[in-house]
Formats: structure tokens, C-alpha cells, sequence
């Protein structure tokens, strides 16, 4: 059987930063941000060029080992087979390391680019096998959830895949979010999640993460409370001792704060009237950004934009 048929033309691709868990949600919740990663893919004759620009542009390797391209190769291989060459060009913007999602990115990035270059791949590959593949590769559905759909999700592992709902985030929240220098890797902060954890703080989070979806959506003014955890954050504390330390000092001050994913970036959920303040309580050793909310999720783009 022939396999499949590809684009001549390249395809540019853009996906977001997402914050997982927010709290209480714990390899459930994911939040896209508006920082993103582009990715522009050309099916060539013969070979593979890699060349990255931004994040990780001195460390990430230029071959067959770089994510978006392990990625591209796994969805060719649902599509139908390989191309006979690749030129895939990548500027990074989010952070490695830092619990924002970077790897979920260059997941996302390359499958649906790796679709987007394949005639009929949309068909082939829907938004549901999409989603499958993106968490199979990742190992949990929170992160890439949220960065194929955009704004806040709620996701979680069926007998046949990754399964995903999309809500709206009111529209008074406004993203903060503190960036150290220093990585922390995903797998030593769950190397430090314990096997089992009282009952008390499950009961704890499953009400604080069923209050959240409320907080988020309609009633931001209950976030504060609603982003409260007892599973993950203060486990992983040790790894992240000044991240764990702005969390405290921001919760004081009445504002929503939480480690974003596995850490070691701080994201607070704040408001138009206070997103300033607040912008100044990080300290030095992080880099404090405002964000918006990613509504889109990963797509393509015109090579223009």
C-alpha cells in the first residue's frame, strides 16, 4: 500500500506554556499561557536539518534526538510512514525546566506539524487520536491537554486514551508568573512524591480542585482558597526551597499563588488591579512576567505571522 502523501509547501506551527495541576488539580489541571514556541517544517528530499533559536538553542541536540522531531516521526507513523527528508526550523520562547510545559510543546508542535504537512492528515490524525499521541509521548494528558486546546482543561486517562474537557477561565484572571534561573527536572520533583498520602489532605484537595473549576471560570474571587494543596507542593519543597518560599509569602499577601507544574516557576492567578503589585513581590532571583490567557491552543499559522 502507498503511503502518504505530503505538502510541498512548509507549515509554521505555534503552541503555548502551560501550567499543570494549579494546586490542587494534580495531573489534571492545565492552564495554556500566552508565551510560545513556533516551529516551521518543510518536507525535504532527503536528510534532516535542525536549526533552533532561543531556549535551549546551545544544549538541545540537532538530529533524530531532538524532541519535535521524535515527535514528528512517531505521528508519521500513525499517518502512514515516513517523508523522505525534513528541514524543521524552531524558536523556543518558553523556558526549559522550569514548569512550564516546554517538552508538552515540543510535542504538540511536532505532531501537529508532522498532520499539517500531510495531505488528508487531519482526517487520518483527528483532534482525539492528536491528543492520544501527545499524551502517550509525554506519559501524562495534563500539560498537552492545554496546549492543543487552549484556556483551562481538565483531563484524564480512559481504557482508550487521553481524554480532555475545555472551560473558558473568566476573564478577570490574569496570568503572573515568577521564573528562576535554575531547572528543576520533572522527574526529580516526582522522585519526591510520596506512595501514599493521608486521607485528610486527599479529601482536602479532591474539594479544592472541584471548588477551582468554579474559581476559575466564574468566581476568581474564591482562588485563593480554591488553589490550596496538600498532594504535591510541599513534598517537593526541598527541591525548590525559594520557589516554595514565594508561594508562602504570596499566599499571605491574599494572592492565589502555586508551583507551576513540577516546579520551579511560580504562578500566581491575580487581576488587572493588582497584576502590577504583584509583579514586584518576586525578588531577584526570579524573572517576573504578566501574561495573557492562550485561548487557541497549538495551530497553524500564514509563514508571515
Amino acid at each position: 500500500m502507498a503511503g502518504p502523501a505530503f505538502r510541498a509547501a512548509a507549515v509554521r506551527v505555534r503552541v503555548p506554556a502551560t501550567s499543570a495541576n494549579l494546586g490542587p488539580g494534580f495531573d489534571a489541571f492545565g492552564l495554556a499561557l500566552g508565551l510560545y514556541d513556533d516551529i516551521v517544517v518543510r518536507v525535504a528530499d532527503s536528510g534532516l536539518s535542525v536549526d533552533i533559536a532561543g531556549e535551549g538553542s546551545d544544549s538541545l541536540p540537532r538530529d533524530e534526538r531532538h524532541l519535535v522531531v521524535r515527535s514528528m516521526r512517531a505521528a508519521f507513523e500513525r499517518l502512514g510512514g515516513q517523508p523522505r527528508g525534513l528541514e524543521v526550523v524552531c524558536a523556543n520562547r518558553i523556558p526549559h525546566g522550569r514548569g512550564l510545559g516546554s517538552s508538552s510543546a515540543a510535542i504538540c508542535a511536532g505532531i501537529v506539524a508532522a498532520r499539517a504537512v500531510t495531505i488528508g492528515g487531519a482526517n487520518a490524525l483527528d483532534d482525539d487520536a492528536l491528543l492520544a499521541l501527545a499524551s502517550e509521548l509525554e506519559g501524562h494528558p495534563d500539560n498537552v491537554a492545554a496546549c492543543l486546546r487552549g484556556n483551562f482543561t481538565v483531563a484524564w486517562t480512559a481504557e482508550d486514551g487521553a481524554r480532555t474537557i475545555v472551560l473558558d477561565p473568566s476573564e478577570q484572571v490574569v496570568p503572573v508568573v515568577f521564573v528562576p534561573a535554575n531547572e528543576v527536572l520533572t522527574e526529580t520533583a516526582r522522585g519526591l512524591l510520596p506512595k501514599t498520602v493521608p486521607l485528610a489532605d486527599a479529601a482536602v484537595n479532591a474539594g479544592r480542585a472541584a471548588l477551582l473549576v468554579e474559581a476559575l471560570t466564574r468566581r476568581p474571587e474564591l482562588l485563593l482558597t480554591a488553589t490550596e494543596d496538600r498532594l504535591h507542593q510541599d513534598y517537593r519543597a526541598s527541591a525548590m526551597p525559594d520557589s516554595a518560599a514565594l508561594v508562602g509569602a504570596l499566599r499571605a499577601h491574599g494572592v492565589p499563588a502555586v508551583i507551576s507544574g513540577a516546579g520551579p516557576t511560580v504562578l500566581a492567578l491575580t487581576d488587572e488591579a493588582s497584576a502590577e503589585k504583584v509583579l514586584g513581590l518576586g525578588g531577584p532571583e526570579f524573572a517576573a512576567h504578566r501574561l495573557e490567557l492562550d485561548r487557541t491552543g497549538a495551530c497553524v499559522l500564514p509563514l508571515d505571522v
